[in-house]
């Protein structure tokens, strides 16, 4: 693993909260899982941009099996720290999913919204089938019953940046994830 020395960019107040390390380890668990759900089909990942561009990046390097990718963007926060609840199509699906295993790969599931959209949205284009992947899971503010069958951590009810997630657009590249105090 390449080790940075990130301090110019960990100012401010940030609290580590998920090593870079223990991160790794739960992708490759979730890598191993996702490769024995599908062992013998090739799923394709759906990226949700921008924050989890990171995590689907890494995520598939723990999948040992064949995988294809795209990306969604949506937008349902703007740059504040809470869900707004009104999501907006901003880049669509470029790839076709009908009969195809697909995983939406999602950074991080708060509200439930977004994840919720996602779902009826894409099961209008007749997928075989359709889970979710999450790196971090705040179940004390889902709102709704959403199935998440991969999900990275589940974290308390704290705004958090690094590894995709961003502060007003910064601070994504930050390889842990911190709180912000």
């Amino acid at each position: 693993m390449l080790k940075v020395n990130q301090d110019k960019i960990v100012i401010g107040n940030y609290q580590e909260y998920i090593s870079e390390e223990k991160i790794h380890q739960r992708l490759r668990e979730i890598g191993e899982k996702i490769a024995e759900t599908y062992k013998n089909e090739i799923p394709i990942l759906i990226g949700v941009l921008n924050g989890g561009f990171i995590f689907l990046a890494d995520l598939i390097r723990y999948i040992n099996i064949d995988c294809e990718i795209d990306f969604i963007r949506i937008s349902s926060y703007g740059d504040e720290k809470e869900s707004s609840g009104h999501i907006k199509v901003l880049k669509p699906l470029s790839a076709d999913i009908k009969g195809r295993h697909v995983v939406v790969v999602e950074d991080i599931v708060d509200s439930g919204l977004s994840v919720q959209f996602l779902i009826k949205m894409l099961s209008a284009f007749g997928p075989k089938s359709l889970k979710v992947a999450t790196l971090l899971w705040k179940k004390s503010r889902t709102k709704i019953d959403i199935p998440i069958e991969f999900v990275g951590f589940d974290i308390e009810d704290k705004f958090v940046i690094g590894y995709g997630l961003d502060d007003m657009q910064i601070k994504r590249n930050l390889r842990s994830i911190y709180i912000v105090t």
